[in-house]
């Protein structure tokens, strides 16, 4: 398959149709070539053409947006710090990134599964299963959620197997590491304006470490992509796109051939809010990650190197790892065993 370079637009991500792929040869062939350019040069786009119906948009939304609502005991009452799986609510600067305060607050859902205490001989990733913590006086938002995270991991499956034809890899190759038990991570977040002290991290910058992202913002704005320049670029709000980005799996996978790409936000300023819900395919914890093989590997630059965030074979150790970083308070109620010793 022929890969196309243009010419860098920081304008603009570039913007995938994914009903292409239903289309006819021609159609499936310029959407693999634009899949191909999108995730080897930069690793965003915006995804169109996934069925997800602007009425299932909505719904999520306004449970969003009530959530939020809520009076703060209500909040506080799902406090994520009462969770050793990492999963409720962080109130505004309770979460980390890069080591530094992020501006926003959230409630962290994944899938529904019974609390799990890992045994003396299993890895301590195991925590990460269990059950979310739900508002009693918001019982769609439980609904809306779960139902969103089923429909992306459909979404997702579809476009992992259409990029990975996309590179001449085979489409199922990943299949055996999601399934029932894959592990996929959903965000409710409100940035809520600009902090006291003037700082603008909304979220830090970092690169996600699962497959895919697939985001969802409103028209605020605030999203910056670090292109090739080096510059952080803005993302201009599409109606009715998703913002997909490539994990730091795919890049490991891949040898470096696709990217996963640094992204940040910066707080909106003065007292404007920004919603965001960002739906992370991840794989099975226990998923180990083979590479991938695919014709254009000889050419793949190899993978950016990070001391300070090593990659582990197993899926669960990185998650893990981000989220004793991401979320102190409840590291050290739960998991103090699992922390680095502070330097004497």
């Amino acid at each position: 398959m022929t890969h196309l370079s243009t010419t860098p637009s920081y304008d603009q991500l570039p913007i995938i149709d994914l009903s292409a792929a239903d289309r006819g040869p021609q159609a499936r062939s310029l959407l693999h070539a634009q899949l191909h350019s999108a995730a080897h040069d930069v690793g965003f786009f915006q995804l169109v053409g996934h069925g997800i119906t602007p009425d299932e948009t909505a719904r999520l939304v306004a449970a969003t947006h009530a959530f939020f609502r809520l009076p703060e005991a209500d909040r506080l009452a799902l406090d994520n710090v009462n969770s050793p799986h990492f999963r409720g609510y962080t109130r505004t600067g309770d979460e980390r990134t890069g080591g530094s305060r992020d501006w926003r607050d959230q409630l962290d859902i994944g899938a529904e599964r019974p609390a799990r205490a890992p045994g003396p001989d299993e890895p301590a990733y195991w925590w990460l299963e269990g059950p979310n913590q739900w508002p009693a006086a918001l019982p769609e938002l439980r609904t809306e959620a779960l139902a969103w995270i089923d429909r992306l991991s459909l979404v997702a499956a579809r476009l992992l197997r259409e990029l990975l034809t996309s590179i001449g890899a085979p489409a199922d190759f990943y299949d055996p590491v999601f399934g029932a038990h894959a592990h996929p991570h959903l965000k409710l977040v409100r940035y809520p304006g600009s902090a006291g002290d003037g700082a603008g991290q909304g979220v830090g910058a970092h690169k996600d470490y699962g497959f895919l992202t697939l985001l969802l913002q409103d028209r605020v704005g605030g999203l910056q992509v670090q292109r090739e320049d080096s510059r952080f670029h803005e993302v201009p709000p599409l109606d009715g796109a998703f913002v997909v980005n490539l994990g730091e799996l795919l890049e490991v996978a891949t040898d470096g051939y696709l990217v996963a790409t640094n992204h940040r936000v910066v707080s909106p300023a003065g007292a404007t809010e920004r919603f965001s819900v960002p739906f992370f395919y991840n794989p099975r914890l226990d998923a180990r990650i083979e590479p991938l093989p695919f014709p254009h590997a000889a050419t793949a630059p190899g993978v950016s190197d990070d001391p300070t965030n090593p990659l582990f074979a197993e899926y669960g150790y990185n998650e893990l790892k981000g989220k004793l970083r991401a979320h102190p308070p409840v590291a050290r109620r739960h998991h103090a065993h699992l922390l680095a010793p502070t330097p004497a």
